[in-house]
């Protein structure tokens, strides 16, 4: 095996990290936003395609189950883990609704609906992220390269300055552990 790829590998993750610490400020902007609807009482839901969608489900997780601290469990949904939902979406309407219909059936005024898209530009995630719009959610976003069509979309959108979809999703699942700990440390009861 070639180590030169580990090394490689290790050099253009560190070159990303590098260049995201100016996106400090958006990454405290999308812990307030998610602290304060789930205070609020309300949820967090979460979308995305292949690696998003894993990574997806990974945060609601999180919030879920825990973090680090010990806290209740906070109320989040991926949207990308009931293939019932999504294969009868996907047949009856069509795969761009996938995740629109679910935030329409699920999603309500004060919840945020948390859209994952390396490219910023995948059709059925910028179709939630409308009608999460148009029913008062909160839009947050993780995206890359120029951040696409998310850009107009989200209310707080985090975009990795990479053309490379690995190093685009090592930083979304950093950012999102970062959330994930300030939520945690925010103050929860256990009860």
């Amino acid at each position: 095996m070639n180590n030169n790829i580990i090394n490689q590998c290790f050099d253009a993750h560190e070159e990303v990290v590098n260049k995201c610490r100016n996106l400090f400020p958006v990454i405290s902007s999308m812990a307030n936003i998610c602290y304060k609807a789930l205070a609020g009482g309300h949820k967090i839901l979460i979308c995305g395609n292949g690696g998003s969608a894993a990574d997806a489900q990974h945060i609601a997780a999180e919030f879920v189950g825990r973090f680090h601290n010990e806290r209740i469990s906070l109320p989040a949904i991926a949207l990308t883990t009931d293939t019932s939902i999504i294969t009868a979406v996907a047949n009856d309407y069509s795969y761009d609704r996938v995740f629109a219909r679910q935030v329409e059936g699920l999603g309500y005024e004060g919840d945020v609906l948390w859209g994952i898209s390396t490219s910023g530009n995948s059709s059925n995630v910028n179709a939630a992220l409308n009608t999460a719009r148009r029913k008062g959610l909160t839009t947050i976003g993780s995206s890359g390269k120029t951040g696409g069509a998310m850009v107009d979309l989200c209310d707080e959108i985090l975009i990795v300055p990479s053309d490379v979809t690995a190093r685009i999703q090592e930083i979304h699942m950093l950012a999102a552990h970062i959330i994930c700990q300030m939520i945690d440390d925010a103050g929860w009861t256990n009860e």
